[in-house]
């Protein structure tokens, strides 16, 4: 009989390191698989449905909402993103372990309705002013866009408990190892 699968929630603060340490995980763990989010902004460049994401119209997000179709959804600068329950359904009756890169909403409407599949991941920064640094670092944002990413960093880290693990990205290495001996503790990898 197939082991059902799990769910390794990711959620962290713009800067925190998030999106790098899941990239280090699927090219060392390839089957390890990532979520693929539903949305209704159009495709850029070669990006393809079922493979970067669901691509739907407004009307069918709409009516996926209605039919209680997501996990979790919300509205980003005017476009539509969501995690399919029955995307979530099959990879769990498939055996599958996946990966989400979500929000802390997103994280604990997950949590919330797979209790005992998910294993909540938070990583965050040794301190905010770290997180400043790295921001301004990337280069890619304004003076404003970094002062409201800070202001929803502190809001997201006080939502820290509602996850298991909570792990600060303060050397790459040392988190990316940590990471790895939390996801070997829970049976993810070996």
């Amino acid at each position: 009989m197939l082991n059902k699968g799990r769910l390794v929630v990711f959620s962290a603060p713009s800067g925190s390191g998030k999106t790098t340490l899941i990239t280090m995980l699927r090219k060392e763990y390839p089957c390890l698989e990532f979520s693929i989010s539903a949305t209704t902004r159009p495709p850029r460049g070669v990006e393809k449905n079922g493979v970067e994401y669901f691509f739907l119209t407004k009307p069918e997000f709409e009516e996926k909402i209605r039919n209680n179709e997501f996990v979790e959804h919300k509205t980003v600068y005017g476009n539509f993103y969501g995690t399919l329950r029955c995307f979530v359904d099959d990879a769990l009756k498939k055996g599958k372990n996946v990966l989400f890169d979500v929000d802390v909403q997103g994280g604990i409407a997950i949590k919330r309705q797979y209790p005992d599949d998910a294993v909540m991941i938070f990583i965050y920064p040794p301190s905010l002013e770290v997180l400043r640094k790295r921001l301004e670092l990337r280069g890619t944002d304004s003076e404003e866009v970094i002062n409201n990413r800070l202001k929803f960093a502190k809001i997201e880290m006080e939502k820290m408990k509602e996850y298991s693990y909570n792990i600060e990205n303060d050397i790459l290495e040392a988190t990316y190892y940590e990471l790895k001996s939390v996801l070997r503790r829970e049976k993810i990898i070996n």
